[in-house]
């Protein structure tokens, strides 16, 4: 019983990364942009917020720096897709093996790497946390309490705002949003830099309250997973936080079986994650509704047409 109320306690925390970054990812390519650079992007974030936590001792501003950090870098894949208009997929893997390079570069230099900082105490929700097996789940850091109001804002967002609703409009038609008047690249880099913020702050979530050190490449393919994600969840944010959970729960078990005595091999270890991935994406690309709810224009470029 122990065991399986370590797994359940442990499983929002692997699981908030995955959430917050499949977030960032739906803002981004509800607005037509196909964003592939979340891993790259975890990475900026995570190695700015140990930095900052390193510099000030503010696990609030290293949020935020992690955040800002994501966002700047993702300037450059702005001005590769929406000025250059380089192709969508490309550009996004570059972003990924530029952020990998410059995180290990900087990490190194700045001698950041396996500095331990200290994490944010937990906080109880009474009398929750006093429920037999269940009780832990309700113990958690706060921004694990945050997770479920932050999807809760992005939905509101994308349905209840004028803003959200064209940002929307950008991605299903842009043409016709353009013809409406609206800034079709303004709203593209406005949920860029939102996306990549999301994302950068599940990068910090990971070094600064969960491993609480810096490593190179310490994301180990989060951000790879949470691009499946997103589609596994039909560019739903309620969908995407429930997948974030599932995969949540498999990486929290797996410590937990090593914890017990069970004698697992490393690379079992390493591929079971990848493996649930390439089976839910078969299982979504074998169903009716395979790009329900995807994005009229996600990936294409926009193209202005001369107005007569």
């Amino acid at each position: 019983m122990d065991m399986i109320a370590n797994w359940l306690g442990n499983t929002p925390d692997f699981a908030v990364p995955f959430a917050l970054a499949a977030l960032g990812l739906i803002l981004t390519e509800r607005a037509g942009v196909l964003a592939l650079g979340a891993e790259g992007l975890m990475l900026v974030g995570a190695l700015a917020a140990i930095g900052a936590q390193l510099a000030y001792g503010s696990h609030g501003v290293s949020l935020l720096l992690a955040m800002g950090a994501a966002a700047v870098v993702s300037l450059l894949f702005a001005l590769m897709v929406l000025v250059l208009r380089i192709n969508q997929v490309i550009a996004g893997l570059a972003l990924v093996f530029f952020c990998q390079g410059l995180t290990g570069l900087l990490g190194t230099l700045l001698d950041w790497t396996n500095k331990p900082v200290k994490g944010l105490a937990a906080v109880e929700l009474w009398p929750l946390s006093e429920l037999p097996l269940l009780g832990k789940l309700f113990v958690q850091n706060p921004l694990v309490f945050m997770t479920p109001l932050i999807v809760l804002a992005v939905v509101w967002f994308l349905t209840r705002t004028t803003t959200g609703l064209r940002l929307r409009a950008v991605g299903e038609n842009p043409q016709a949003a353009d013809a409406a008047g609206i800034s079709v690249l303004g709203y593209r880099l406005a949920a860029i830099l939102a996306g990549a913020a999301l994302i950068g702050l599940a990068g910090g979530y990971i070094s600064l309250l969960s491993t609480k050190l810096w490593i190179a490449d310490m994301t180990g393919g989060r951000g790879w997973i949470a691009v499946a994600l997103v589609i596994f969840a039909r560019w739903s944010p309620w969908k995407a936080l429930a997948g974030a959970l599932l995969f949540g729960c498999i990486e929290a078990l797996i410590p937990q079986l090593a914890a017990a005595g069970v004698r697992l091999p490393q690379y079992f270890v390493l591929m079971t994650p990848y493996a649930v991935t390439l089976a839910v994406m078969i299982w979504v690309a074998s169903g009716r509704y395979a790009t329900g709810n995807q994005p009229g224009a996600l990936g294409i470029p926009f193209i202005r047409e001369e107005r007569r």
